[in-house]
């Protein structure tokens, strides 16, 4: 089972992957990344997806309707940001303890394919050992 620097590097693997990080969407804190950051800085692009990550995860308007709250699981999968030139894809991961991170994968809009990310970042996230 792949830790947070083989999952990344799997990552990096993808057809038009820039950078990518595992982030806790509660501290806004990058707990590991390779490549290239959109700003420069991993750390602020961490915080700033966090963020993101943390509104969608903790509002019932983006959850299933039949989604259990007293999980204390995730009840989403990803989230997906398109701009002109990229996406970014922030693919939940499921944890033992309270399920509050996620992998964030920068693709390249042009020489990307954001159907097959969106499949492999879901396979590296049930494979991910975190600890």
């Amino acid at each position: 089972m792949p830790g947070i620097d083989e999952c990344l590097l799997e990552a990096m693997r993808l057809p038009g992957a820039r950078g990518a990080a595992v982030v806790d969407w509660t501290s806004g804190l990058a707990l590991g990344t390779v490549g290239d950051s959109p700003g420069g800085d991993h750390e602020t692009t961490a915080a700033e997806a966090a963020e993101l990550a943390r509104l969608a995860a903790e509002h019932r308007a983006f959850a299933p309707e039949d989604a259990d709250w007293s999980d204390e699981a995730c009840p989403l999968e990803d989230l997906i940001i398109a701009n002109r030139d990229s996406y970014h894809l922030l693919r939940f991961v499921p944890t033992t303890f309270d399920s509050s991170v996620f992998l964030h994968l920068w693709l390249a809009r042009a020489e990307g394919n954001l159907a097959l990310a969106r499949i492999r970042l879901g396979e590296m996230a049930g494979r991910l050992v975190l600890g």
